[in-house]
């Protein structure tokens, strides 16, 4: 009996290892093809060029790859979403961990969930047919194809990452602490500010980066309501200009590049430097989570 019970136990590890093998494996092998083809943009185009270039123009001629219009497009609407969405994601989740009576938060989590389940195209259909001429009549602009559109639309859908995850941060706080601080005079308020939230902070930390990964990371959305203009947009007024993210640039144009061509390995070096981003992102996230979960084990 106990070397049956050692012998599942083994295949058991066996096969969590080999998942886990693969798992890298597949990573790895996805790694090796998108820099593969973005490396060989390089031999013909500066690394520098590409980068600080202005003009993204790949059907002219010469052709013109030039990274910045897209990035600052991306970082753009990204920064507009987190304004929107942290605030509201923070406080969402303070109500329902906090405040709400017990019944209301179990009612309020499961429509938080559903948001995260609903079709990024969807979004974008709401926003391009409800939202974009709202905020054209509303602002007086030409379109309502801008950047402020899709930072509304992407704020949405940042919100159930960034109200879950916080909202797991400050329930894990455990209640000795707010039970010290009420005994001590502070009042519900207080403590939740002066008190939950701080030792809250790594975790809601994490959400954000988490939240501002979901965006930076989004296609179909962003491509519908932003207006898609590859030019750099201007500060402050380029969140009310149509810009072109990095996803929406690959979407648009891939299906249409010859295999093989210039053009199509720009695409690919746009891809690496967002799949650079967005790993940066998750690595920080992950630093973050791992910090305030050894905050709370020694505690």
């Amino acid at each position: 009996m106990v070397f049956k019970r050692q012998h599942k136990e083994r295949l058991l590890e066996s096969t969590l290892f080999i998942v886990s093998s693969i798992t890298i494996i597949i990573l790895f092998l996805i790694c090796l093809f998108l820099f593969r083809d973005a490396l060989i943009l390089f031999r013909t185009e500066s690394l520098i060029d590409f980068i600080s270039g202005s003009f993204w123009y790949p059907t002219s001629e010469p052709p013109l790859y030039g990274l910045l219009p897209l990035l600052l497009g991306s970082l753009v609407v990204t920064f507009g979403a987190i304004c929107i969405s942290v605030p509201l994601g923070i406080t969402s989740a303070i109500y329902i961990s906090e405040i709400a009576n017990p019944k209301i938060a179990d009612f309020l989590k499961p429509f938080v969930e559903i948001l995260a389940g609903i079709p990024s195209v969807v979004y974008g259909f709401f926003g391009l047919v409800v939202l974009a001429p709202y905020i054209q009549n509303l602002l007086d602009l030409p379109t309502g194809q801008v950047a402020l559109t899709g930072s509304i639309m992407l704020a949405i859908m940042a919100l159930p990452t960034i109200i879950s995850i916080s909202e797991d941060a400050i329930s894990s706080i455990p209640s000795s602490m707010r039970e010290g601080s009420l005994a001590m005079g502070a009042t519900r308020w207080q403590t939740i500010y002066k008190v939950v939230l701080p030792a809250a902070l790594s975790g809601i930390s994490a959400a954000v980066m988490l939240g501002m990964g979901r965006a930076i990371g989004e296609t179909m959305t962003v491509m519908m309501v932003t207006g898609n203009a590859a030019v750099i947009p201007g500060m402050p007024e380029g969140i009310v200009e149509s810009v072109r993210t990095m996803t929406a640039t690959i979407a648009l144009e891939m299906g249409e590049v010859p295999m093989g061509s210039e053009h199509y390995h720009a695409l690919f070096a746009v891809g690496s430097v967002l799949f650079i981003m967005t790993f940066l992102i998750n690595l920080i996230a992950d630093l973050i989570k791992n910090k305030y979960r050894f905050k709370l084990e020694g505690s």
